[in-house]
């Protein structure tokens, strides 16, 4: 059986080959197993920008924040097709709040 690390690296070699709907569906296989497997999710919404569908990785990652609103890649990811797309207000707020969830993370890492 595979498991969902397995499935994420084939997606990560064919993102590296520029098989993107190849290396979508094996991070989609990975969901399969574990629906909250962030890894996988960013992969996917990381094919959509390399493959030019600025709105099609905007729309997914905004709906991965509303079930992840505290991954602080997913805010940092937005912030950066925000910026290609010149959406610049949104890709500072959205970097701005990347910015307050890792200093949040680092507050609690600090009292630990």
């Amino acid at each position: 059986m595979v498991d969902k690390e397995d499935l994420y690296d084939e997606g990560v070699d064919l993102y590296a080959d520029e098989k993107y709907d190849e290396a979508i569906a094996a991070y989609k296989r990975a969901l399969e197993i574990d629906p909250s497997y962030a890894d996988a999710m960013h992969g996917i919404v990381m094919c959509y920008s390399a493959r030019g569908d600025l709105d099609g990785a905007i729309t997914l990652t905004k709906e991965y924040i509303a079930r992840e609103p505290e991954d602080i890649l997913a805010w940092t990811n937005l912030s950066m097709f925000y910026q290609k797309k010149g959406m610049v207000p949104e890709a500072e707020t959205a970097g701005a709040e990347a910015r307050r969830l890792d200093w949040k993370r680092q507050l609690k890492e600090g009292k630990q």
